[in-house]
C-alpha cells in the first residue's frame, strides 16, 4: 500500500521509520507531478521543498506550532501531510476544491495565508512577539525562499526580530531563483556563504558534532560541547561576520535540503535554540522533473504540461498573450527609442519583458521582487529623461501605491506602468485576481488610466503612454487577446477620447472597458436579435480621464446607461461614470456591473467564476433587460442588487 495514502495528519508523518521516508518524498513527486500536469500550478517550487516540509512536520506539531510559508506557492506538500489527502488535492486549484496557497480558512495547519511574497518573517515575528506576551511556548517558524530577501518588507522585520522577541526560526530555503534567477547584491553574498571553501569544513564540524547529541538536549548544554564557535559557522571570510550575524540570529548552514535525516537534526538543534536562528539550506528547484529542472521559471507557476517533453498543453486557442504583446511592442519602440527601458520584479517571463531582455539586454533592468523599489527605480530614471515602462501583475501593483502617488504623480513624472493579470487569475484565486486597481489608481492626480479592448488596441496604448509625457498606468488581462490582427506599427490613442462602436436607438448605451468590451457587443447583439432593442456600445478605453463630452451626449440620447468592467464594483469604473453623471445633473438610469465587495475565491477558469458571480454574458444580457424596463438607478453587485433614484 502507499505511504501517502496512510498520512492523515502529521502524526502519521512522526510515526513512519527514517527508511520509509525516501519513498514517501517520491510518492509525493509523483503526486504533485500527476496534478499539476493535469491542472497546472507552482511546480519547481513544490518540488524543490518535498524533503523539508516533510523534516519540519516530524520536528513540529501543527497546529500548535506555527508554519508560516512565505508566498506559500510551495504549500502541496504540506498540504498533503496536514490532512489534505489525495482526494482534494487532486482538485487543487479548481472550483470547489482546495487552495494553491495557505489559507487560514482551510485548515488549522496553515498558520497565515499568503500569495504575495515577503509577509513570511513579519507575521512570524507578530505571532512570536503575542507568543511571548502570553506566555506560551510553540514555536514560530517562517521558510522563505531566497528570493524574499530581496523584499523590502522581509528586510524590515529582519531589522525588528531581535527586538520583538528572543526565539524565533527562520528557513531560508536557497535554489537561487525566485521566478527567474535571483539578481543583485544579496544573491552574491549568498552564492559566496555557499562556495566558501571555509564554510565547507565548518559546516562538515557542525554537522559531525550535532550527529553526537542525544536530541532534545538544550542549546545551553549543546553550545558548552561546540567545537567551532556559532559565528565561526556562518562568516564568508575570516574577517567579515555573516549578514545575519549583524541583525542578531544565530546562522547555520549552509546545508543539504534534500537530506532528512540532516534536516531534522538542524531543526531539532532550532527547536531548542534560545535566541532568534535562521537555518540556510540548499534545494533544487524542479527536483523530480527533468523538465522542471532545465526550465524552473517556466514551470514556477505552469498550466497544465506534458511529463515527458514539458510542453504546455493546447489552450485550443491562437491568438497571443496580452503579455507577448506589450513584450514584443515594447521591443519595436524601444530598439527605434534607446530611451525607452524596461523594469521588471522578478517577472520578466510572465510580463513577456523576456523579448526586451533577450533582444536589448541594455535597455533591460531585473530590480528583484522589489515591486516599491521597482516604482521608485522607474520615477529616478524619468527624472533623467529616461521613459521607463514597468510591468507589474495588477495584483502586485498594490505593493507599489504609494510609490505611485508620492514619487510619480505627484512629481507628474512620465513612468509606465503594464498591469497584465488585471481581472481574474482564477487558479490562484483572491491573492492574485486583480480587481482593485482601478479604484486604487483612479484617485491620483495627474494619473492616465487605460484599458484595450484588444491586443492591437494594446500595442496602441503603449505607444501613446511612452509618448504621453504623462504617469501612465494600462491594464489588461490574463492569458490570448480575442484574435484580432496587430497593425505592424502601433498608432496614438488620444488620451481621455472613447470610442463609439455601435450606435442606440434610443434606450441603452453600454459604456464597457477593457475586455468587457467584447462581452458588451455580445450582450448587445443579443438584445437585438431577442428584443429589437438597438443598444449602443461604446468602448471607453480611458478610467480616468473619462471622456465626459461623449458620455453626457449618450446620457442625452438614451435613458439608460450601462456600465461594465472587470473589476470591483466599489470605486470602479462604474462610479468613475456616475460621478460625472451626478456632476453635469443627469438624471439618466445607471446599472453598473462588475465584481462585488468581496474577495472572490479560486476557480476552475473565468468563465466559472463569472457565472458563479452573476457575471456571464447571458446574465449580464438579463440584468440589462431587467433594467431597460425601469427608471430606477441601479447598481449592481453580482447577484445582490438594490436600487434608489439618481
Amino acid at each position: 500500500m502507499s505511504i501517502l495514502n496512510k498520512i492523515n495528519s502529521p502524526e502519521d508523518v512522526k510515526k513512519l521509520k527514517a527508511e520509509d521516508l525516501p519513498l514517501l518524498a517520491h510518492e509525493i513527486r509523483e503526486e504533485i507531478i500527476d496534478v499539476t500536469s493535469q491542472k497546472g500550478g507552482h511546480v519547481s517550487p513544490n518540488l524543490g521543498v518535498v524533503e523539508l516540509s516533510i523534516a519540519l512536520h516530524r520536528v513540529f506539531d501543527t497546529p500548535k506550532d506555527k508554519i508560516l510559508f512565505d508566498v506559500s506557492h510551495q504549500c502541496y506538500t504540506h498540504k498533503l501531510l496536514t490532512g489534505r489527502n489525495r482526494d482534494s488535492f487532486k482538485n487543487l486549484r479548481q472550483s470547489g476544491g482546495i487552495s494553491g496557497f495557505c489559507n487560514i480558512f482551510e485548515s488549522e495547519h496553515d498558520a497565515f495565508g499568503a500569495g504575495h511574497a515577503g509577509t513570511a518573517v513579519s507575521a512570524a515575528l507578530g505571532l512570536a512577539a503575542a507568543r511571548d506576551r502570553e506566555g506560551g511556548d510553540e514555536n514560530i517558524v517562517a521558510v522563505l525562499g531566497d528570493a524574499a530577501l530581496t523584499n523590502g518588507v522581509t528586510l524590515e522585520a529582519f531589522n525588528n526580530i531581535t527586538s520583538a522577541t528572543k526565539k524565533m526560526i527562520v528557513v531560508l530555503n536557497d535554489n537561487k531563483m525566485s521566478i527567474a534567477k535571483n539578481v543583485g547584491a544579496i544573491a552574491k553574498y549568498l552564492n559566496d556563504v555557499i562556495t566558501n571553501p571555509r564554510n565547507t569544513r565548518l559546516y562538515a564540524d557542525m554537522n559531525a558534532f550535532l550527529k553526537k547529541l542525544p536530541l532534545g538536549e538544550t542549546v545551553a548544554e549543546l553550545t558548552k560541547k561546540a567545537a567551532v564557535d556559532a559565528k565561526g559557522l556562518i562568516a564568508p571570510s575570516p574577517f567579515m561576520p555573516s549578514f545575519f550575524e549583524y541583525l542578531g540570529l544565530m546562522y547555520l548552514g549552509p546545508i543539504d535540503g534534500h537530506d532528512i535525516p540532516l534536516l531534522e537534526r538542524y531543526l531539532n538543534y532550532c527547536k531548542h535554540a534560545t535566541r532568534p536562528i535562521l537555518l540556510h539550506i540548499i534545494t533544487q528547484k524542479g527536483k523530480g522533473l527533468e523538465v522542471a529542472v532545465r526550465n524552473p521559471e517556466k514551470f514556477h507557476g505552469a498550466t497544465p504540461y506534458d511529463i515527458v517533453t514539458g510542453e504546455s498543453l493546447s489552450s485550443g486557442k491562437s491568438a497571443p498573450k496580452y503579455q507577448d504583446v506589450m513584450g514584443k511592442t515594447l521591443v519595436k519602440i524601444a530598439k527605434e527609442d534607446k530611451k525607452v527601458v524596461g523594469i521588471t520584479a522578478a517577472m520578466a517571463s510572465g510580463t513577456g519583458l523576456s523579448f526586451l531582455k533577450k533582444e536589448l539586454p541594455d535597455q533591460f533592468f531585473d530590480v528583484g521582487i522589489a515591486e516599491e523599489h521597482a516604482a521608485v527605480f522607474a520615477a529616478g530614471l524619468a527624472r533623467k529623461g529616461f521613459i521607463p515602462v514597468t510591468a507589474i501583475y495588477s495584483t502586485f501593483m498594490q505593493r507599489a501605491f504609494d510609490c505611485a502617488m508620492h514619487d510619480i504623480c505627484l512629481q507628474n513624472l512620465p513612468a509606465v506602468f503594464c498591469m497584465d493579470r488585471a481581472g481574474l487569475s482564477p487558479n490562484d484565486g483572491a491573492t492574485h485576481h486583480g480587481l482593485f486597481d482601478i479604484a486604487y489608481l483612479r484617485t491620483l492626480p495627474r494619473a492616465v488610466l487605460m484599458a484595450p479592448a484588444d491586443e492591437d488596441e494594446l500595442a496602441d496604448m503603449l505607444y501613446t503612454a511612452v509618448y504621453s509625457g504623462k504617469p501612465c498606468f494600462i491594464r489588461y488581462p490574463r492569458g490570448e487577446g480575442i484574435g484580432v490582427k496587430i497593425k505592424e506599427k502601433p498608432e496614438t490613442i488620444a488620451i481621455g477620447r472613447a470610442s463609439t462602436l455601435k450606435n442606440s436607438d434610443g434606450k441603452i448605451c453600454i459604456w464597457a472597458y477593457g475586455n468587457m468590451v467584447e462581452e458588451a457587443m455580445k450582450v448587445s447583439d443579443m438584445l437585438e436579435s431577442e428584443h429589437g432593442i438597438k443598444a449602443g456600445v461604446v468602448n471607453a478605453r480611458f478610467a480616468k480621464p473619462l471622456d465626459t463630452e461623449l458620455l453626457l451626449k449618450c446620457a442625452d440620447e438614451n435613458k439608460l446607461i450601462v456600465t461594465m468592467e472587470d473589476h470591483v464594483l466599489a470605486g470602479g469604473f462604474g462610479s468613475a461614470v456616475g460621478e460625472a453623471l451626478l456632476a453635469a445633473g443627469r438624471k439618466n438610469s445607471l446599472l453598473t456591473i462588475g465584481w462585488p465587495d468581496e474577495y472572490i475565491p479560486h476557480g476552475t477558469d473565468v468563465a466559472t467564476l463569472r457565472e458563479q458571480f452573476g457575471l456571464s454574458t447571458k446574465q449580464i444580457y438579463d440584468k440589462i433587460f431587467s433594467a431597460a424596463k425601469g427608471e430606477s438607478f441601479i447598481r449592481d453587485i453580482g447577484k445582490k442588487s438594490f436600487s434608489w433614484v439618481l
